[in-house]
């Protein structure tokens, strides 16, 4: 077929669909990014239209553009530190505690000006996809400074050899599945237009569970990120968020350590960690005004990136028999692999 005829025939598809494809500018794809979604498979999407399965895993077509570019261009450094994760498991609060352990000799913990109180933790730590390579952007990383603070929700499988190869380190954050389902289904619900009806429970359970979800499906999410950390535990570290906030700072010190930082005892002493804990707790970051207002990643505002940030809030959503078909999958995909979570809060 001419290529003048496939070009013809991708513009006309997303033409048609462009309407009905609800939070997705379509016309800022392009048409090299149009042509492969066309053969990618294609399921119902939670906040646009469709969500397209690009080398496993599903995600939105800006997303895709994005990630193509990050991966043709971005060039890490031996000193980088990454943040991974799936949605809605922690990601603004692992941002927020990276920030301010490896800035804490740069900006004062205690100071009226730190960053994390103007600032919002996906300005401090940008995504990728969402923001650096977003909207056709290739932005020049060669300026800053060492270390270099970034953020993905793509999966291990999927980054880049010269990322896998290189010694910058990466902190992952999951979360168990139950309440991460139940965040994903809120946030998503109050992302859509309102012209569009809301997400129903039942269905999107199913679409979760079925794996079509972002960045899903969640256990291969998990287990790619777990399989490397037990492999290279220098370069990978995998963290529960559930773990976390039962013993904070344990796990402040347990990073700090990882980055190459570790706390000092006279910081120890000082109190370091725990006002370390405290700027970055739930509480302090949702009622910041600059966390009130603004969109730090398009088309999300600060506001809805701030729930509960409660452990066990499942179960004030989920039927019996959703918990024990969740509970099954579960077991069937991450049993025996050494990813544990515990159904009953």
């Amino acid at each position: 077929m001419p290529a003048s005829t496939t070009t013809s025939m991708v513009l006309n598809h997303f033409t048609k669909n462009q309407a009905n494809d609800n939070g997705e500018d379509l016309e800022r794809l392009t048409n090299e990014c149009k042509e492969l979604l066309l053969s990618l498979p294609r399921e119902k999407g939670w906040r646009t239209a469709c969500l397209y399965k690009y080398k496993g895993f599903w995600c939105q077509p800006k997303e895709i553009q994005a990630i193509i570019s990050f991966q043709k261009h971005f060039e890490p450094r031996d000193t980088d530190v990454i943040l991974a994760s799936i949605p809605k498991s922690g990601t603004t609060w692992l941002k927020a505690l990276s920030f301010a352990i490896l800035n804490r000799k740069k900006f004062a913990i205690s100071s009226n000006d730190h960053p994390l109180l103007v600032s919002n933790p996906h300005d401090l730590a940008p995504f990728f996809e969402y923001k650096l390579y977003a909207d056709k952007q290739v932005p020049d990383l060669s300026k800053l400074p060492d270390p270099r603070l970034f953020a993905t929700h793509i999966p291990f499988a999927s980054l880049q050899d010269s990322i896998k190869k290189s010694n910058c380190r990466i902190i992952y954050i999951c979360r168990n599945p139950f309440d991460t389902f139940i965040s994903s289904w809120t946030f998503s619900n109050k992302l859509r237009s309102e012209t569009v009806p809301p997400l129903l429970l039942e269905e999107t359970f199913k679409m979760y569970c079925e794996g079509v979800v972002g960045f899903g499906p969640f256990w291969d999410h998990m287990l790619g990120y777990w399989k490397e950390s037990l492999e290279r535990q220098d370069k990978v570290l995998f963290l529960k968020y559930e773990d976390m906030k039962a013993d904070v700072t344990f796990y402040l010190k347990k990073i700090a350590k990882f980055l190459g930082c570790p706390f000092s005892m006279e910081e120890e002493k000082e109190g370091v960690v725990e006002k370390i804990a405290s700027l970055c707790s739930f509480e302090k970051m949702k009622n910041l005004e600059v966390n009130k207002s603004g969109r730090s990643i398009t088309n999300f505002e600060n506001k809805h990136l701030f729930r509960k940030a409660e452990v066990g809030d499942w179960v004030n959503y989920l039927s019996p028999s959703m918990v024990k078909q969740l509970s099954q999958l579960i077991e069937e995909k991450l049993g025996g692999s050494g990813i544990e979570f515990k159904v009953f809060p």
